[in-house]
């Protein structure tokens, strides 16, 4: 990383300019496939979270703030300002974890670049295809500057080692670059991204001693992003060394060292957005690779029955998270404290469930606690595996060996994620996912509505940004 590099033309600068030369034309039939594909996900999710009493509160809140009415929201019958349906649906689409990541930089930007560019599309109009452009250009800035928060050296975060929350404050300035980038010039995409770093936030003590604020993270960064672009139209100015000066965005956050290269190396040529990985699976991701080794075993006949003991080989970073204390990750109380266990995703895989392989059904209060896969999870040893801490962060792998009752020791290794760059989900996939989550709420005949309006988002065939809400805004708040 380096100390607050000199640069001759500013990087928001050199961003704008990006932004406004891209052009649908531009994006490969895979990208836009990709782009597609996460526009089903972040909603089916949404979808999902909308009866939770923190989606409620979200709701309740952005009603309650008044303006002109331009934009629809998951669960809201009537429109609200764009800013507001931003906020409440990037509140939903970060709620349940089950939102994209990107590796290495571990932050989800689907969760506030897409509610936010669908929100301001709407509101203004927008093609199918200027969505999906704005959604690339937002992607790729939230992913460049979360990497430029990340050292090599001690393969983490930066913004996390800080307590920040790179999710939201890289959320919010690369959701503000795609929708800027909507109608705007260079100029006005650089003076956007001026603007949002002075609301771009984020702390993350919430994953140490509770509270849900880290709900709101997605859904405030998209409100921000919504914001800052309006107020570009009225006026308003940015900084155009926002990003680097000396009391800028890496100054402020970072503390003024990062990694510079990251930002503009080979924009407009290679795309980030490949390196986004779908979550298959509704838990910490960090335990799915434990999910799949489990579930080939059960696939190749063993049954919890068979095993004497099991140990979880992970990478060395990960079992703070995961593994440690062992027994309170063998004995979770509660569906979110078993979606941080390594020896609940080892049973859940073992038995199998909803979903992809397990979904969200498999992830309750209830499940928690059974008995059968308590059992299951005292048989569990959770260890660093060298293998898996090379080959960590590109992918969070893990290695899998059972001791059965008969003498034999069996193995699986899991050494890419499903749902990443080396095992990637279908839109088949994809869309199974989505009707397990959208289920919840809506009925058969919406879900099929709103798929083939992802499907053929940006062809001929697109119906408008208003038509993937057209169903969403009437979802079952009983559920």
């Amino acid at each position: 990383m380096s100390d607050n590099t000199v640069n001759e033309t500013p990087f928001a600068v050199q961003i704008g300019a990006w932004a406004e030369s891209v052009r649908f034309e531009d994006l490969s039939p895979e990208l836009v496939e990709n782009i597609r594909a996460r526009v089903l996900d972040i909603l089916g999710i949404a979808a999902a979270a909308a009866p939770l009493d923190t989606s409620r509160a979200a709701r309740r809140f952005a009603a309650a703030q008044g303006g002109v009415a331009q934009a629809s929201a998951v669960g809201v019958a009537e429109p609200l300002p764009a800013a507001q349906a931003a906020f409440v649906n990037g509140v939903l689409a970060h709620s349940l974890d089950y939102d994209d990541t990107h590796l290495p930089s571990v932050l989800h930007p689907s969760a506030s670049v897409i509610p936010a560019i669908l929100a301001a599309a709407q509101a203004k109009g927008a093609s199918g295809q200027d969505v999906i452009r704005g959604i690339a250009i937002g992607l790729e800035i939230a992913v460049r500057l979360g990497m430029a928060g990340y050292d090599t050296e001690s393969q983490n975060s930066v913004f996390f080692e800080h307590g920040q929350h790179a999710t939201s404050i890289c959320g919010a300035m690369g959701s503000a670059a795609g929708i800027a980038a909507l109608d705007g010039t260079a100029e006005s995409v650089t003076h956007a991204l001026g603007i949002t770093a002075s609301m771009a936030a984020g702390i993350i003590e919430a994953n140490r001693t509770g509270g849900t604020v880290k709900r709101i993270h997605c859904g405030w960064a998209a409100h921000s992003a919504v914001t800052a672009v309006e107020l570009v139209k009225h006026g308003l100015t940015g900084p155009p060394t926002v990003l680097e000066g000396r009391f800028g965005f890496f100054q402020a956050w970072l503390h003024g060292k990062f990694a510079p290269q990251e930002i503009t190396n080979g924009l407009g040529e290679r795309w980030s957005i490949q390196d986004i990985f779908f979550k298959p699976y509704p838990a910490n991701h960090f335990t799915h690779a434990a999910v799949d080794a489990a579930a080939a075993m059960r696939r190749a006949g063993i049954t919890p029955d068979d095993i004497e003991s099991l140990v979880l080989g992970v990478p060395a970073p990960n079992l703070r998270t995961i593994g440690e204390p062992i027994q309170v990750k063998r004995t979770p109380e509660t569906a979110y404290m078993a979606q941080f266990s390594g020896p609940y995703a080892v049973a859940a895989g073992l038995l199998g469930g909803g979903g992809l392989e397990v979904g969200l059904d498999d992830y309750t209060d209830e499940l928690a606690q059974d008995p059968e896969r308590r059992a299951i999870m005292a048989k569990v040893d959770v260890v660093p595996d060298d293998e898996c801490t090379a080959i960590f962060p590109m992918q969070f792998p893990a290695v899998l060996t059972a001791h059965l009752k008969d003498g034999r020791t069996l193995t699986e290794k899991v050494l890419a994620n499903r749902g990443g760059n080396k095992n990637p989900l279908s839109f088949e996939e994809l869309t199974k996912k989505f009707r397990d989550n959208a289920q919840r709420t809506m009925s058969p005949d919406a879900m099929a509505a709103l798929e083939d309006s992802c499907r053929t988002l940006g062809t001929d065939a697109d119906t408008g940004v208003g038509t993937l809400f057209a169903h969403l805004t009437s979802v079952d708040l009983d559920a």
